[in-house]
């Protein structure tokens, strides 16, 4: 029976194995007491030899009652230790008494001494061995069942992170890859530094299933050059946060997270320019519309950091506005944080709120954006997005609140679905405000971006699961593609936006290039360590299906309407010049639309989407 089969017998049977080795080995122990007692190999033993057949009678039974077989091998400590004194001790008293009873002659007192150390430290050095077999054992398995990685970055975050791991039951790291040719072929934990030139051979020969990136002080689109270089292998990536979010600058092995899209996407972030944060924050009253949502709870997160006065989150969702409201609770105990229940539909509750907490900022991020279920959902949509927008900001210019932000999408421009046009249509009603003297105490604003990576409705959350799931990953169609933003990114900019301009600006952020959905697939297959199946690998792990374009969808989205766009002094934030309705035209075209709402006439909604916003093209192709 070879070592591994022997670890993982029955509990009983391993009991019984001890009480075994325990028969021979107290004898012995008494025949070794008696040898060093008389100095020779040979001891006369002859009228006492009874004993030796005899000492398991005595000490067995003792040991059995007082648990040290059931003492679990792999976990012995000395409270075993303790036991076996204990038990070795009785017995050697009950040997003693029976001898003395019997009248045995020629048995030295002082061998039973003898005999009392040498039991114990048999049985002491018994168990430790067999515990020592036990651990060997379990190591060597888990070393198999260790993913075997390596590092990317020989640094101090990345010698740090192998330290951490050399006791991780999860990853085996056995090699570093570093740049820096000073380090190629050195020794660091006794693990050999290598260039990333010469991946191919290190990854073959260390049989590398992962990858970790300890880089925390690298921009992404270093990042993003290092796991281009790597996807090819098909190893499972991993990184290390920046230095900001270690603690102490220190590294642990929980601080590994999954390699973002965001790391992809190789865009670094312009640092905020902190002016232009706080001119409509610090020590101003700030309300936030839909706070519990993706954006919203992000415009929190960066609002607090600010220094308002106070802070109101609007939401209609129960869990979202507790979840939230205790998040911020725990980063500040000191700005006052007002959690209202709400709906933005509701006019008397909207300026009830506003009045009662003097409202100076709004951040309006309260919409239904999932393009199908707005399809679905027409007037549910409309009353949410235009409605819930008008009675917000009529409101809030009613109550003299300085700055309104209304939070627009990509898919406002020439929309070929509702929740487009809601959106375009709300943009239009803040435009009229900003020209209507009535109103002109409140400088209306709004801001336009893509897709934000994470955000409730988006493809990377979905992909991932899928993923988990052993696929298939769904993709609408080959060709689709989107632009993408950080959360945090996409809030910082909402908010320097909104400091901008004089009234009725549309401020387009700057995304970057847009991605094909297909290629994002297929990377975040290949980041978790798996295949894409296909016709050219058809024993490939994970299989993309295209479900095809759904409702309202378009292959690409554009952020600009027109071709008037001029730069801002923030090199990610552009000012687009659009046409748009006097509040004369556009009131009554709302009035209508909140009747059609009402009575629930989605094909009246429609044709007045499409008299209100010229742009709305709901038979559109979808290849446009």
């Amino acid at each position: 029976m070879n070592l591994n089969a022997l670890a993982e017998l029955p509990r009983r049977q391993k009991q019984s194995i001890m009480i075994v080795c325990d028969v021979f080995l107290l004898p012995l122990a008494f025949w070794t007491a008696l040898a060093l007692r008389f100095s020779t190999l040979t001891p006369p033993i002859s009228e006492f030899s009874w004993l030796l057949y005899a000492i398991p009678f005595f000490t067995v039974p003792v040991f059995i009652p007082l648990g040290l077989y059931r003492a679990v091998i792999r976990y012995a400590d000395e409270q075993l230790l303790k036991t076996a004194i204990y038990g070795v001790s009785i017995s050697v008293f009950i040997m003693t008494f029976v001898i003395v009873m019997i009248g045995t002659a020629g048995v030295p007192r002082s061998s039973l001494a003898i005999f009392w150390l040498l039991a114990i430290g048999y049985i002491g050095v018994s168990r430790w061995l067999a515990r020592k077999i036990i651990h060997g054992v379990e190591d060597r398995i888990a070393i198999k069942k260790r993913q075997k990685i390596a590092i990317y970055g020989a640094g101090k975050a990345g010698v740090q992170l192998a330290m951490a791991l050399s006791s991780s039951p999860e990853f085996q790291v056995r090699a570093f890859f570093d740049d820096n040719p000073d380090l190629d072929g050195a020794d660091l934990l006794g693990i050999r530094v290598h260039s990333p030139e010469r991946a191919d051979r290190v990854i073959s020969k260390y049989d590398l299933q992962g990858l970790i990136l300890a880089l925390p002080s690298s921009s992404r689109s270093r990042r993003r050059e290092v796991i281009q270089r790597f996807e090819k292998y098909g190893l499972s990536l991993l990184t290390l946060p920046g230095m900001a979010e270690l603690v102490g600058g220190k590294v642990r092995v929980e601080d590994l997270r999954e390699v973002g899209i965001e790391d992809l996407l190789g865009r670094d972030p312009v640092p905020p320019d902190e002016k232009l944060l706080g001119s409509c924050i610090k020590e101003k009253v700030v309300l936030v519309t839909g706070a519990g949502g993706s954006i919203g709870s992000e415009l929190c997160r960066q609002i607090i950091k600010s220094a308002p006065t106070k802070l109101v989150l609007f939401e209609n969702s129960e869990y979202s506005l507790y979840k939230l409201e205790q998040e911020l609770l725990q980063t500040n105990l000191e700005i006052p944080i007002v959690p209202i229940l709400g709906d933005v539909k509701n006019s008397q509750q909207v300026q009830a709120v506003i009045r009662k907490n003097k409202v100076q900022t709004v951040y309006h991020a309260a919409a239904y954006k999932h393009v199908p279920l707005v399809e679905w959902n027409i007037a549910a949509g409309v009353m949410n997005n235009v409605m819930g927008t008008w009675i917000t900001a009529e409101m809030a210019a009613k109550e003299g609140v300085e700055t309104f932000v209304l939070i627009s999408t990509d898919k406002a421009v020439r929309p070929t679905n509702v929740m487009g046009a809601s959106k375009r249509l709300a943009e239009l009603v803040l435009q009229a405000f900003a020209t209507d003297p009535e109103k002109s105490k409140t400088r209306f604003c709004m801001v336009r971006f893509g897709n934000v990576l994470g955000s409730s409705g988006s493809v990377v959350p979905l992909f991932k699961d899928q993923i988990r799931k052993g696929g298939p990953v769904t993709v609408t169609h080959p060709e689709v593609t989107r632009y993408f933003m950080t959360i945090p990114e996409a809030a910082q900019l909402v908010l320097q936006a909104g400091s901008m301009g004089a009234g009725g600006d549309v401020f387009v952020l700057d995304m970057g290039d847009s991605i094909k959905i297909i290629d994002l697939a297929k990377k975040m297959i290949q980041m978790s360590g798996l295949s894409v199946r296909d016709e050219q690998n058809p024993n490939g792990d994970v299989a993309i299906v295209f479900s095809g374009l759904r409702p309202g969808e378009k292959l690409y989205e554009e952020l600009l309407i027109g071709s008037n766009v001029t730069k801002t002094y923030h090199p990610r934030i552009m000012r687009a010049e659009e046409d748009f309705l006097a509040w004369a035209k556009l009131k009554s075209d709302l009035e209508m639309l909140s009747k059609a709402c009402e009575s629930q006439q989605e094909h009246l909604l429609k044709e007045l989407l499409k008299n209100s916003v010229r742009e709305y093209n709901p038979t559109m192709e979808a290849s446009t």
